[in-house]
């Protein structure tokens, strides 16, 4: 999906995606510890990296949408935290090495395989030893909900797929279930979810 396709999206006053953080990560709060530098990614309205700015991290939050971008500048500052944004299309991003303690990795699922392996492997080089992953993403069950996500069973996840990315990490939790969420007007309704967290090797 182009820059214009998110740009077109983020058009409007509303947070599309609403601006409470993700409950799956909000769920993993105890894993945030004051000062860690965290990666955000595709972090679009800012909803997750304000969240985890709150919870005293040290956040960089990139989008490749500056419409989203703006907007998430204005949710820090009606929330009263630090946000460091950045334009970036993570396709093509040089992914800085070992550069944070956390990363989420919430409903990334913009691009198909073999695109897709560019930002896994910039999650395995970018997150520091002892690091933690947190991800929540949709199976391919969720075409049949059409609640959110791509329109693509080839852009989704599986149990399988993340262990075959992260299986030699100390994978804390992995879970596929169906839950109702409700993210804005544009994550709303059952879905078919799947979430990790995921501890690279020190």
């Amino acid at each position: 999906m182009s820059s214009e396709f998110w740009n077109a999206r983020y058009a409007t006053a509303d947070y599309i995606f609403g601006t409470a953080p993700n409950v799956f990560l909000a769920s993993q709060s105890a894993l945030i510890q004051p000062g860690m530098r965290a990666l955000a990614i595709a972090d679009g309205e800012g909803r997750n990296g304000v969240w985890l700015a709150g919870q005293g991290a040290q956040v960089h939050a990139i989008d490749v949408s500056p419409p989203a971008l703006e907007k998430a500048k204005k949710l820090a500052a009606e929330r009263g935290v630090t946000l460091e944004t950045e334009l970036v299309d993570v396709l093509d991003w040089s992914w800085p090495e070992a550069a944070y303690d956390l990363v989420a990795a919430i409903f990334i699922q913009f691009a198909p395989p073999p695109e897709r392996d560019r930002i896994i492997a910039g999650i395995r080089r970018t997150l520091k030893p002892g690091g933690v992953l947190i991800l929540q993403g949709y199976t391919p069950k969720q075409i049949e909900f059409a609640t959110g996500g791509p329109p693509s069973a080839a852009n989704m996840y599986t149990e399988e797929l993340l262990r075959t990315w992260f299986g030699d990490w100390d994978i804390q939790h992995l879970h596929e279930h169906e839950s109702v969420i409700s993210e804005g007007t544009h994550h709303h309704g059952m879905s078919a979810l799947i979430d990790l967290v995921a501890k690279k090797p020190a």
